[in-house]
C-alpha cells in the first residue's frame, strides 16, 4: 500500500530529487516549500510520513518536529530528518524532539528509500509491501493475494485494505472512527455502519478457512483481529 509522504525541504532541486525517489519506491510525494505551506497541508490530511530538512526559512526543521510532535493531532506521524549537519550532537538534537531517524545530505536514493522503508515497518505497517502471517493467513501486499492454509481467500478491495490493517495492528482494539480514517481515509464521508457491512463480508469470506474468528468484535469498543484461533 503506497504511503503518502510529506517533504519540506526549501531548494527545489533537492525537493524534485526527493520526490522522483519517493515516487520511484512506489509511494505519493507531498511537496512542501516551507513550514507554512507544510501545516496548511497538514490542516487538509495527514500524511503517513514527514521528510523534513533541519535548515528551512522562518521556523527551523527542529522547531517544526518539536511542534509537530507535541501536537496530539500529528505526534504519532514519524519524521525523518534531512540534515547537511554530520555532528553527532546535532543528530541527538534530532532524535530527542521526536524524529524517528536522520539522513544526512548528500544521500543516495538507496540510503534513503531504505530509511523510509525501515520507519515505516516500524511505525505504519500497513505501508509496506511486506508478506505477512498470522495463524495460517497470510496476506502479500504486493501480489494483492491473501491465502488461508494456503487456499485461495477472494476479497473486495475494501475487504483486504481492512484485513491488511487488522493484520497489521493485531491485537489491539480499534473503534469504527478510527478504521473509517485508516482505511477509508479522511476525505471519504461514509458511516460509522459502514464499517459494519465490511467486516461482515470480511469474516464471511475467511469463513472458506475457518480464520473468520480472528475477526473480533468488542463490546462497546469496536474491533480487533486476534493472533490466536479460537477452540
Amino acid at each position: 500500500m503506497p504511503a503518502n509522504i510529506l517533504v519540506v525541504e526549501d531548494e527545489p532541486a533537492i525537493q524534485e530529487l526527493l520526490a522522483l525517489n519517493i515516487t520511484q519506491a512506489g509511494h505519493n510525494a507531498i511537496r512542501a516549500l516551507s513550514v507554512e505551506i507544510a501545516q496548511g497541508l497538514l490542516r487538509e490530511t495527514l500524511p503517513d510520513l514527514i521528510l523534513l530538512d533541519w535548515m528551512l526559512p522562518g521556523m527551523s526543521g527542529i522547531e517544526f518536529a518539536r511542534r509537530l510532535k507535541s501536537d496530539e493531532l500529528t505526534k504519532a506521524i514519524p519524521i525523518i530528518m534531512l540534515t547537511a549537519r554530520s555532528d553527532e550532537y546535532d543528530k541527538v538534537r534530532g532524535l530527542e524532539v521526536g524524529a524517528d531517524d536522520y539522513v544526512t545530505k548528500p544521500f543516495s536514493p538507496r540510503e534513503l528509500n531504505a530509511r523510509i522503508k525501515a520507519v515505516l515497518r516500524r511505525r505504519a505497517p500497513q505501508m509496506t509491501d511486506d508478506p505477512i502471517e498470522i495463524s495460517g493467513l497470510r496476506l502479500d501486499p504486493s501480489s494483492h493475494r491473501v491465502t488461508g492454509n494456503e487456499a485461495p481467500i477472494e476479497l473486495g478491495p475494501t475487504e483486504f485494505r481492512l484485513l491488511h490493517f487488522f493484520m497489521t495492528n493485531a491485537e489491539r482494539v480499534h473503534t469504527r472512527s478510527q478504521l473509517l480514517d485508516k482505511v477509508w481515509g479522511d476525505r471519504v464521508f461514509v458511516e460509522d455502519r459502514t464499517v459494519d457491512v465490511h467486516i461482515r463480508r470480511l469474516r464471511n469470506a475467511l469463513s472458506v478457512s475457518k480464520h473468520e474468528d480472528l475477526i473480533q468484535t468488542v463490546r462497546g469498543a469496536g474491533y480487533r483481529l486476534s493472533t490466536h484461533m479460537s477452540e
